[in-house]
């Protein structure tokens, strides 16, 4: 790969920023989903992240900028990524399927009010559509976070960010810039500090 292909991929990770500076929409779901995460937390509730691969890791880092901490020392918050317990992921997927990885675990903890973020660059990642599924009947609140289509998650997601790209890793890439976004906002909005 010479330096103008790295260049050229650079420049398209800074043209699908600049889309989303553009698009209205996408500003203002962030914006009422950090809301709706703030008032989770408020009424005692915890957020959910999964994804596959690196979008699990993506899901992974979000969950620990939570219940961790983002800018500042604060209390933790509850967070998790629903992959992080192997020996649970590994026995549901041989006693059960893959596909029920998440869905299982959702109906186990979820309850009503809690977020769930599901990351699926295509939206169609079978075990994220019915974990959301399961959400969205147990009256959580669902983030679809998807490439340019949406997938099934664009019509199962309370809230669905869909990155304006079909192109993988750029679309993983906003979803980090976004979620960070979102982190900094409960952070700020729950905690009163803003770097």
């Amino acid at each position: 790969m010479g330096l103008k292909n790295i260049q050229n991929i650079i420049e398209e990770s800074i043209a699908i920023k600049q889309q989303i500076i553009s698009d209205k929409t996408i500003i203002e779901l962030c914006q009422k989903i950090a809301d709706a995460v703030v008032s989770c937390y408020k009424k005692g509730g915890k957020v959910l992240f999964c994804g596959n691969g690196g979008s699990a890791a993506d899901a992974q880092h979000l969950a620990a900028e939570l219940s961790g901490r983002f800018y500042f020392n604060r209390p933790p918050l509850e967070a998790e990524a629903l992959h992080v317990n192997s020996s649970y992921v590994t026995a549901v997927a041989n006693d059960f399927s893959y596909e029920d990885i998440y869905s299982r675990y959702v109906d186990g903890v979820g309850k009503e009010g809690d977020v769930i973020f599901g990351l699926s660059t295509s939206g169609n990642s079978e075990n994220i559509v019915r974990a959301i599924k399961v959400a969205n009947d147990k009256k959580m609140i669902t983030v679809g976070l998807t490439g340019q289509m949406g997938g099934k998650l664009k019509d199962l997601s309370t809230f669905l960010l869909n990155v304006p790209t079909t192109n993988t890793p750029r679309i993983q890439e906003v979803h980090i810039m976004l979620g960070h976004i979102i982190c900094e906002i409960v952070e700020e909005k729950l905690f009163g500090h803003f770097k």
